[in-house]
């Protein structure tokens, strides 16, 4: 890395030349850069808005999920067999749903070399279960906490080789030159006083995590925010946009109350803003105590939210949950008391909810009691954030989990603009419905793919320093100029402000819960912001700044995800996944649901074709183009061999 000192406009800026840049810190990230420099590429640097923050660090549910291909029993796996589980998600390309299965078991292994714990048998085995759509028992765990595990080790491994980590500089602008990626413009908070940066590079692989500040009603941690709408603005390509997750989650801490949360029956209860007037109200719905029981029972195996189990299955209690919440109310999880306040006749379930806590041995008690028992650590997590559930209930929401779309990506993690890679969440690899846990796997293998391509192509040429500047000087300028105009003393800062109410808005209207008129209309006024941004928007002091830069971020990424919600709403796109469509041709789930909920499920007419949307001159086009179907290529050795020998089979 080489580093100089230059002046903009009046600003006195650090450039670092590198051969590759990689943004983002979280499981991703590191690897991405780890991976980067054992391959050979050791000009590289690590990027970070927060080393500490992100969704790898500071996420998890009751038993954090890692889906790779089965390493133990009896039952039959392969890697074909794991590709098409994952193509079968819907809307997903063939040769990224085999690259995913073919590399989990070097990804995770890789992870068990590095020291996390994924736990074995007696005999060496790495011991699975089934998690949602799943057939092969291919999920393993390390605990709550299993990515923040893998972001602990990786980073250990990332130090170790010394590798240059910048902490604490937000990436306000993708440089490009020739249509190529050249470069980073970054505000930096290293110091006292913030100041700019620039980064001179041929590569930048992006892993700056899902857009998770577009939404108020979150499950992301407060650190996480993405980069997504920069990479609009840059010209790459957003695919499956429109696929989310949402889920019920607490409040404080962020996390998910999926698993054991769900499956040992907590009480539902709902409060007024000030904590008054407690009352469950789940049985004004349901038509008996078992009925419900068993459905709150489903929402741990079905956690996110589901169009296809609205009609009298275990999704209907995210409706009832967030309906409740519309009224002004507060809702809570309460384990220290059984639903009525009356013991539980568990033959008198589900009979598979009930053989279930049969063999878990939980039938009895409360529902902590039952926690405790079949999931210490998940009691032990509240309690070390200061919720302790022997006492206190617990505050939740329906909350935005998990972008399934992001930027589109081939085989090699590569986007449409030359040069830049995107990996882990930002990347859109998932379809419409996937396994739990293949996040995690798909960052991993991303990551490796990525890298691999990179150094394949290495050259270390860094480029002309001064045609660099002079490409780029438009670009910086116009940066440099609005942080100058934003900072204005005196004022009461709008940046936050503004960031706050229409990440609100955003889950109003294009969450779990969508209209097209609403969609519209909220799109008018983002578009209206951001055409009138160097007016309205500013801070009171230059230590601030930074919400300006990530406001409008937040913007441009809430423009292109709400167009392409809307896109898909014209051509005829119905209910599927997380989201369902308000449609007045359709039908109302069950009796007592608002005319909003009227909806027509998807029938799978879209489930081989793909969505992609690109930014430009402030509006958005969309292509609709098939899926990549699943390869079948000649796996004959000797043919294989010879190739590798010659490419190692990347091009």
């Amino acid at each position: 890395m080489k580093q100089e000192l230059i002046q903009i406009g009046g600003h006195h800026i650090p450039l670092y030349s590198c051969h590759t840049a990689v943004v983002g810190s979280g499981a991703a990230g590191l690897n991405a850069v780890a991976r980067l420099f054992s391959f050979g590429v050791t000009d590289c640097v690590l990027v970070t808005e927060n080393q500490m923050g992100g969704t790898s660090r500071n996420t998890g549910s009751d038993k954090q999920t890692y889906y790779k291909l089965s390493l133990s029993g009896k039952e039959p796996d392969s890697v074909y067999a794991m590709a098409k589980t994952l193509f079968a998600g819907g809307c997903m390309d063939g040769d990224i749903a085999l690259c995913e299965a073919a590399l989990s078991t070097k990804c995770f292994m890789r992870l068990v070399e590095l020291g996390v714990p994924f736990p074995r048998d007696r005999y060496g085995e790495f011991v699975g279960y089934k998690t949602d759509h799943d057939p092969s028992c291919r999920a393993t765990s390390a605990g709550p906490y299993t990515s923040r595990m893998m972001t602990e080790k990786l980073e250990v491994e990332v130090k170790g080789l010394l590798i240059p980590i910048f902490n604490k500089y937000q990436v306000i602008r993708i440089l490009q030159q020739d249509n190529h990626v050249s470069g980073l413009l970054c505000l930096a908070r290293d110091s006292g006083h913030p100041h700019y940066a620039l980064f001179q590079c041929q590569n930048i692989v992006y892993a700056t995590g899902g857009p998770a500040a577009m939404y108020a009603e979150s499950v992301y941690p407060s650190q996480q925010f993405g980069a997504s709408g920069l990479a609009f603005e840059a010209g790459a390509k957003g695919r499956n946009l429109t696929e989310w997750q949402y889920g019920l989650a607490s409040v404080r801490p962020r996390w998910n109350v999926s698993g054991t949360y769900m499956q040992v029956m907590p009480k539902f209860i709902s409060t007024a803003a000030d904590g008054s007037d407690a009352r469950e109200f789940l049985m004004d719905f349901f038509q008996s105590r078992e009925e419900m029981l068993t459905k709150v029972f489903f929402k741990g195996y079905q956690w996110p939210f589901d169009v296809r189990r609205v009609d009298g299955q275990s999704s209907i209690v995210d409706i009832l949950v967030y309906l409740e919440k519309q009224k002004g109310r507060r809702i809570y999880l309460d384990f220290r008391e059984n639903p009525g306040n009356a013991d539980i006749d568990y033959s008198r379930l589900d009979p598979e909810a009930y053989a279930y806590l049969e063999k878990a041995g939980a039938c009895f008690g409360t529902p902590l009691e039952r926690l405790s028992h079949m999931n210490q650590p998940a009691v032990d997590f509240y309690r070390d954030h200061g919720v302790d559930l022997a006492r206190m209930p617990l505050e939740i929401s329906l909350c935005a989990q998990h972008n399934n779309g992001g930027l589109a990506v081939d085989l090699w993690w590569r986007t449409n603009v030359s040069g830049l890679f995107a990996v882990g969440e930002v990347a859109g690899t998932h379809g419409v419905y996937r396994p739990g846990g293949t996040a995690l796997n798909a960052g991993q293998v991303g990551s490796e793919r990525a890298a691999t391509y990179i150094a394949m192509q290495h050259s270390p040429s860094r480029g002309d320093r001064a045609d660099f500047l002079q490409h780029c000087a438009a670009s910086i300028s116009e940066m440099l100029e609005l942080g100058d105009q934003s900072v204005r003393s005196g004022k009461a800062e709008t940046a936050r402000c503004f960031l706050q109410k229409y990440a609100q808005m955003m889950s109003q209207v294009a969450g779990p819960f969508r209209k097209k008129e609403r969609l519209i209309a909220f799109r008018e006024r983002v578009s209206d912001l951001l055409e009138s941004f160097q007016k309205d928007v500013y801070v009171s002091r230059p230590e601030d700044l930074g919400w300006v830069f990530r406001l409008r971020d937040v913007l441009l990424s809430q423009y292109v995800y709400v167009s392409a919600m809307i896109d898909y709403i014209d051509q005829g796109g119905k209910s599927r996944g997380s989201a369902l469509y308000t449609d007045p041709n359709g039908k109302v789930p069950s009796a007592g649901l608002t005319e909003d909920f009227r909806f027509s499920k998807d029938d799978g007419a879209k489930a081989d074709v793909i969505q992609e949307a690109q930014f430009k001159a402030g509006s958005c086009t969309f292509d609709w183009r098939k899926v990549h179907p699943l390869p079948e290529d000649d796996l004959f050795f000797e043919n294989v061999w010879r190739m590798y020998r010659e490419n190692q089979n990347v091009w």
